[in-house]
């Protein structure tokens, strides 16, 4: 396997040690309630084993920041190069959160913008597709990353971990569509 390969599964690596790391946290934490609490509660100062949850995160954010070097030399332009640092700043988002966990002042700003950068970077990706005609790749990432958003402020989520599943969810969906497309060599 070499270094391409690698990088190439990072992002799916992320996404598997994620739900891994909310899944754990979620274990040891039996009075966490899906549909009554955020996930950054599982790092919060009421958390049991806190760090478990919030060093994933930060491990999390390093297998983000390599898949965005997968990205940029996937890239077809100067358009993806900057949808690929979309990524890789997100993923910096990401380990701020597992940094200012749930009850410090900074936490709802990067946990937020976590997210943002993640549209921002689908976005992005399709602009950029679309620049490099590749129209069924920008299609569906600039539907994605406009659609996720909207549906996400429309529907009345029971609570913030919920719409959060759903965030990762559209970040997974993303990553594992263009990680089978990197992996059968169709984005060219």
């Amino acid at each position: 396997m070499g270094r391409r390969d690698f990088l190439r599964y990072m992002g799916v690596v992320a996404a598997v040690t994620a739900w891994l790391v909310i899944a754990i946290s979620v274990g040891v934490n039996p009075w966490f309630i899906f549909t009554k609490n955020a996930f950054s509660d599982l790092g919060g100062p009421h958390a049991v084993d806190p760090w478990i949850y919030n060093y994933g995160l930060i491990i999390t954010a390093i297998f983000m920041g390599l898949y965005s070097i997968n990205l940029l030399l996937l890239s077809r332009n100067k358009v993806e190069d900057f949808a690929s640092a979309f990524v890789f700043v997100s993923g910096l988002f990401l380990a701020l959160i597992g940094v200012y966990h749930e009850g410090t002042r900074p936490h709802v700003f990067v946990s937020t913008w976590f997210f943002t950068q993640m549209d921002m970077a689908i976005i992005t990706w399709g602009i950029g597709s679309l620049l490099a005609r590749d129209r069924k790749m920008g299609l569906f990432s600039l539907l994605l990353g406009v659609m996720a958003p909207v549906i996400a402020l429309i529907i009345p989520w029971p609570s913030a971990a919920t719409v959060e599943a759903y965030g990762i969810a559209v970040i997974d969906s993303w990553v594992a569509v263009m990680t089978f497309l990197d992996a059968r060599h169709l984005i060219k």
